[in-house]
């Protein structure tokens, strides 16, 4: 079998081959990079403690470790790893299954139809991982009340209910929808001019994640700044949804507020979307042609 020429094409049907390398590759990527995931979540808190105001990422990550303990900033990645795997197990295969059916096979043209199987990929693994983000954030931030992400789900539904788990759904669906468009479509750009033969490629598969992960957390870094509003302030009279987010963070923190944690996140996004991009075109690879010799050798 001819795995260069068979890569890229797939059979659609191959469910399992997608979710698992999807669910392998969002547990990496999450559990790699997290330590920078709790320094953008504590840099993007407009009201913080002065024992919490930090000037830069470097600065943060220090301070956490040496006042608050060397496990500080993997503090809450136990939720995220629970999330992650069924997320991005179903977001992954849900995006290849709908890109291969729009494109009818075809890797080279159809940049919207890239798009759009994000979008609705994007649908499924927000569901997921929606409740998950609260948990972890919570987590996260500076003389956090919960002993441990049990704890703080209890402490969570006890108090506030059900729907504190998705008060942020609509800001993170506004924030994903472009975020994983924009990823999606800057990917399969950055493919079709560094690895142009669409055959396995390490070095081109961590380069266009990189890039597409800088590229679509830079432009949505203002509605991830409201989803960490939401997620980490309890709920309090009516005024929970994203245009009342988009009002505090301008009240609190001017235009210059909707851009706090920016380079935390780029930080985080890039070597965050080459892990998941490597490890998900690895185990993809790797499974196929496990397959393939299976198959060769029943022949």
């Amino acid at each position: 079998m001819d795995f260069d020429n068979d890569y890229e094409t797939l059979p659609t049907q191959n469910v399992v081959t997608h979710m698992t390398a999807g669910a392998i590759a969002g547990v990496m990527e999450h559990c790699v990079m997290y330590p920078l995931d709790s320094v953008k979540t504590r840099m993007q808190n407009l009201s913080p403690s002065p024992n919490a105001a930090y000037r830069g990422v470097g600065e943060a990550l220090f301070r956490m470790v040496k006042y608050e303990g060397v496990l500080r900033p993997v503090r809450g990645m136990s939720a995220v790893v629970l999330g992650a795997g069924p997320a991005h197990a179903l977001y992954f295969s849900c995006y290849e299954y709908i890109k291969n059916t729009l494109t009818q096979g075809s890797t080279r043209t159809n940049h919207l139809a890239y798009g759009a199987a994000g979008c609705v990929a994007t649908l499924l693994h927000d569901a997921i991982m929606n409740p998950a983000e609260v948990v972890k954030q919570r987590l996260q931030m500076y003389n956090s009340p919960y002993k441990s992400f049990l704890d703080c789900i209890v402490q969570i539904y006890r108090s506030e209910g059900i729907r504190a788990f998705y008060r942020s759904y609509t800001t993170q669906l506004t924030m994903n929808i472009p975020f994983q468009s924009i990823h999606f479509m800057t990917y399969e750009f950055v493919q079709n001019i560094t690895n142009e033969k669409r055959c396995y490629n390490p070095t081109a598969h961590m380069v266009s994640g990189a890039i597409a992960g800088a590229v679509s957390a830079a432009i949505t870094t203002p509605l991830d700044v409201c989803k960490t509003l939401l997620n980490t302030q309890p709920e309090q009279g009516q005024g929970t949804g994203l245009i009342h987010a988009i009002q505090t963070v301008y009240k609190l923190g001017g235009p210059s507020g909707y851009f706090r944690g920016m380079s935390a996140r780029v930080l985080y996004q890039m070597p965050s979307t080459a892990i998941c991009w490597s490890m998900y075109e690895f185990f993809k690879y790797f499974l196929t042609s496990r397959a393939g010799d299976q198959g060769d050798s029943a022949l």
